[in-house]
């Protein structure tokens, strides 16, 4: 039971540590307090799972390695995976793309990308080796009685935060289905308005997330069917191009250089064709008339440089 309590506390003061830094980066960001995070009070229960995620692992695994570098990748791939797991259960369950990552180099789908899994592996490290220690001594000075309570009522908050938050997003999600737009970002100026127009904590979450990227199955659909309208004009374009390539170069040949190459396929086929063994001697006569022009057409000047290539 202690070491559930403790779990718990410590969800939450990772949680808040992570709403602190969000809340500081928006500030250097746009010089102005934002609320961050999905919960109306000081919370971001992202980093509080992340957080337990990795002590349990670390936990498990420290009877076979506990080493610093164990710890990182650890961190690296757990935090990457919540990571990536929560953009793709709220984008299916809330129809929008709450961060993108798809203008960062190595990035997954734009849900996570490199810069974040590198600092999410020093994050774990900081947890595991600096930041628990710290907190267990801390929490080693209450009572169990007094843990237990902090634990109880930091748990009915949540839950009491949580449908709020519930209310909230389910209007984001109505205004998302019955929207009207017919562009991503006519749908985004769409449900930003709607939320403005709310009280207070409609108005927050509009704030908190001000480039979320809302997606619906119709527009999805519209856009997909633009963008293969976009391959076939490009792919018909280029065939077009290099048809009208080929007319040229067909143009611009002299009509002396087509004449000769006729006359040398015409050859070519005759000789495929006849068969001294079974040719008549009108067919011999002829074949023979037919070597002697050769012969000449091959002794003029001209015909000597175009076979050379002059």
């Amino acid at each position: 039971m202690e070491d559930v309590v403790h779990l718990v506390l410590q969800f939450f003061a990772y949680s808040f540590l992570g709403w602190c830094m969000e809340v500081t980066l928006k500030y250097v960001q746009f010089h102005r307090f934002i609320n961050r995070g999905f919960y109306t009070g000081p919370i971001c229960p992202i980093y509080g799972f992340g957080a337990i995620l990795i002590t349990l692992a670390v936990r498990w695994l420290s009877p076979l390695e506990s080493a610093v570098g164990t710890t990182f990748a650890v961190s690296f791939v757990l935090c990457g995976a919540l990571e990536y797991l929560t953009s793709y259960m709220m984008e299916k369950r809330f129809h929008a793309r709450w961060w993108d990552y798809s203008q960062k180099p190595m990035n997954l789908h734009g849900r996570i990308w490199i810069g974040n899994l590198i600092l999410f592996g020093l994050g774990g490290v900081a947890v595991i080796h600096i930041m628990n220690p710290v907190l267990m001594n801390v929490l080693a000075g209450f009572s169990m009685t007094a843990k237990k309570t902090a634990a109880a009522g930091l748990l009915l908050i949540f839950c009491a935060d949580y449908v709020l938050t519930h209310f909230m997003m389910k209007l984001v999600k109505t205004g998302v289905e019955n929207s009207a737009a017919d562009s991503t970002e006519a749908l985004n100026q769409e449900i930003r308005m709607l939320l403005s127009n709310r009280n207070v904590f409609y108005r927050r979450f509009a704030n908190a997330y001000p480039d979320v990227i809302y997606r619906t199955e119709r527009i999805k659909s519209r856009l997909d069917a633009i963008r293969e309208e976009t391959d076939r004009i490009r792919a018909e374009a280029e065939q077009h191009l290099l048809d009208q390539r080929q007319k040229i170069i067909s143009w611009a040949e002299p009509s002396t250089l087509v004449r000769n190459n006729i006359i040398e396929k015409q050859g070519q086929l005759l000789d495929m064709l006849y068969d001294e063994s079974s040719a008549t001697s009108e067919m011999r006569e002829i074949k023979k008339e037919i070597d002697r022009d050769r012969q000449r057409l091959d002794e003029r000047p001209l015909s000597r440089m175009i076979n050379h290539g002059i």
